[in-house]
């Protein structure tokens, strides 16, 4: 087998490995179906690659991990599945993000070469990410099965769905910036927004569920919290003469975590409320205001308006006292 170091390939070099295994190879040396080999390649995020040497005895030995999972008979194919979709889809962003802020200040840095990205994710830095990796893994899954217990104690019927106050924040105006903002503006614009916001976010003791480069989506079991969050989010970016205006909108009720990710008419609507929402300016619904402190919040009413999705809604604006 060559060197995968040698042959200059930086995928053979990270693998450690060079590639010499076709699928249907690597599924007969696993024990596994080649149509649920393909299967599982395709929702972790890759191409089908049939005929082509492009596997090594690692991905033999992943499959043959997996196989050994569904022989104890308690996680089925299609659970298995829906587990390797979040993590393609997760690992894919994680990577992108490592290897495109790496780029970035080898760009920065005069001293560096762009070629110079390969040796420091091998040879320095790829042994600390990995370790980090697991390390935040760990804290993640100890934190989600913290949350299912004690969801589990509120509703024994659905642990997975509770009352929260959602929140969404958008940058105001971001399809316009985007077109006259050079490309690293715009990138270093994403990049301050959706870490000012996660850091509000975890200060509250809220979790930052998702963001899409001009918004955030966050939930808190504490509705104050989330009025807090909030008002952090317009402090930190808003209030900023570098940074854009902002528009949160809050609402409470149901809520359906799934995969990662939270769905119910209180996320559709705090998504809805932002569209209504003056710039740097919190609005809520009628349940999120009836459940803010009147003597710290001041909630005043506005005028009815339709709501797609929901038909004619009241919408609240709230501030500090």
């Amino acid at each position: 087998m060559s060197d995968p170091e040698a042959s200059g390939d930086p995928a053979a070099a990270i693998l450690g490995e060079t590639p010499s295994l076709t699928a249907g190879e690597v599924a007969e040396q696993a024990g596994m179906r080649a149509e649920d080999a393909r299967r599982l390649w395709r929702v972790l995020g890759f191409p089908e690659l049939r005929d082509e040497a492009a596997y090594t005895s690692s991905d033999v030995e992943a499959l043959r991990a997996v196989v050994g999972i569904l022989g104890d008979g308690i996680v089925d194919l299609d659970m298995l599945f829906q587990i390797a979709r979040g993590v393609g889809l997760t690992m894919g962003r994680l990577a992108d993000w490592e290897v495109g802020a790496l780029i970035q200040h080898i760009a920065n840095d005069d001293t560096l070469e762009v070629g110079a990205a390969t040796p420091l994710l091998l040879e320095k830095y790829g042994r600390t990410f990995e370790e980090l990796l697991l390390y935040s893994w760990r804290r993640h899954l100890a934190a989600a099965l913290t949350r299912m217990e004690s969801l589990r104690s509120v509703d024994d019927e659905d642990p997975q769905s509770t009352d929260l106050t959602v929140g969404f924040a958008d940058i105001v105006g971001f399809t316009a910036l985007s077109n006259e903002l050079t490309r690293e503006r715009i990138g270093d614009l994403v990049e301050v927004f959706e870490a000012r916001s996660g850091d509000v976010i975890g200060t509250n003791h809220g979790r930052l569920i998702k963001s899409m480069g001009d918004a955030v989506l966050f939930v808190n079991d504490d509705p104050f919290a989330a009025f807090e969050t909030a008002e952090g989010i317009i402090n930190v970016i808003g209030r900023d003469s570098r940074m854009p205006d902002v528009r949160v909108g809050l609402a409470s009720g149901p809520v359906v975590m799934r995969l990662g990710d939270v769905f119910g008419p209180a996320v559709n609507l705090a998504a809805r409320l932002t569209q209504v929402a003056r710039r740097n300016r919190i609005i809520v619904d009628q349940t999120t205001a009836g459940l803010l402190p009147a003597e710290q919040i001041e909630c005043r009413p506005l005028p009815p308006r339709p709501v797609r999705g929901f038909g004619i809604v009241e919408p609240v604006a709230a501030r500090r006292v």
